[in-house]
């Protein structure tokens, strides 16, 4: 009782000096080392966050004259100040006409340059002459730990340059893109993420672009505080090539591979990814690589099924494109496969992918 009489005593004489400090100081000029960071983070960030908003062309029953209907709303952030634009390819999925707006408020239509929907990113263009913008400042996610703190900007359910401040609350998580490809190493955050938070910024305590913010997991819809980002070093590794070529330059094997392999594996019995044939005058042709066969009867006979690139497992179609990402055309790769119950393997030079 004694030890409980001196505890309640000991924190009165603590919160005297906090109760006085609180009066004497003038909250104007107060600030605490954090609030410091998350405004001095605002004001290097915010110029370079952008509003997107996306309609589509509709043609009335009674009328020849397309009207734009209004879509959805997202964000985006400046990667160059020649104009492009960073954002997730969800946020200008099947749109007609995309609008970005900047800090200013003054707004520009936007054009497409490129995206991956494997990755769910997206690359815009907008022309603005003599409108100085203001890149954002790259980071390195690799150096993101679980703890640190990070800050989000975007324009969620509307409302425009909204910030909010969390931690890096675990590394190395999976989501899913819109076209269901696994996109590997999501960070996950507690800072509140919305709709129309995508496409925006995740940054660290210097004001650098760490991540992408993309998607969230709510039963509700509205945040819960378990937010995803795909990590900047992806990013950097996809914009660059969607500037340069409009599409991710992952390079190909030289096969085609099997429609609905989910269904064919679990009817098969095996893992891997399944030849369907192999493309002509490439590598697998050459060194005597097989796909399906039709026998008697219109029976499918198996032919290769790959099953381990560079010594690295292949168990599905994830597997395999993760793995070819990781690689550039003319790279020189051991493939493993299974055929008839025998492991073959090849050394095929990876193509450049064909141009569409």
């Amino acid at each position: 009782m004694r030890a409980l009489k001196y505890l309640i005593i000991s924190l009165a004489i603590i919160a005297v000096p906090v109760s006085a400090t609180s009066q004497e100081l003038d909250y104007s000029e107060f600030k605490t080392n954090d609030e410091e960071n998350n405004i001095e983070v605002f004001k290097l960030a915010s110029p370079s966050v952008v509003h997107i908003t996306n309609s589509r062309l509709v043609r009335s029953v009674y009328s020849l004259n397309p009207r734009e209907v209004p879509q959805g709303t997202g964000t985006g952030f400046i990667w160059s100040g020649d104009g492009y634009i960073v954002t997730n390819f969800h946020v200008v999925q099947e749109a007609n006409v995309v609008t970005v707006t900047l800090q200013d408020g003054s707004s520009y239509e936007a054009l497409p340059v490129g995206s991956d929907p494997d990755k769910d990113l997206a690359v815009l263009r907008i022309d603005a002459p003599g409108v100085e913008l203001t890149p954002v400042n790259l980071g390195d996610s690799s150096l993101l730990e679980v703890g640190r703190k990070v800050i989000a900007i975007g324009n969620p359910f509307g409302l425009d340059t909204t910030m909010t401040v969390g931690v890096v609350s675990a590394l190395g998580r999976e989501i899913e893109s819109v076209n269901r490809r696994t996109i590997r190493d999501v960070i996950q955050t507690d800072a509140a993420i919305n709709p129309g938070n995508s496409g925006g910024p995740l940054l660290n305590s210097l004001g650098q672009l760490v991540g992408v913010n993309t998607a969230i997991y709510s039963p509700s819809g509205a945040s819960s505080g378990i937010g995803f980002a795909i990590p900047v070093n992806t990013v950097r590794r996809i914009v660059p090539e969607l500037v340069t070529y409009g599409r991710v330059q992952t390079p190909i094997l030289g096969i085609t591979r099997l429609p609905q392999p989910d269904y064919y594996r679990e009817l098969w019995g095996i893992e891997g990814v399944i030849v369907l044939d192999v493309v002509e005058g490439t590598d697998p042709e050459r060194l005597g690589m097989r796909g399906l066969r039709r026998v008697q009867r219109g029976q499918i006979q198996l032919g290769d099924v790959i099953v381990e690139i560079e010594g690295q497992a292949v168990v599905d179609e994830d597997d395999y494109a993760t793995i070819m990402e990781q690689h550039q055309p003319g790279d020189v790769v051991r493939v493993r496969t299974l055929r008839d119950d025998r492991f073959l393997e090849y050394d095929i030079e990876l193509q450049a992918p064909i141009s569409r």
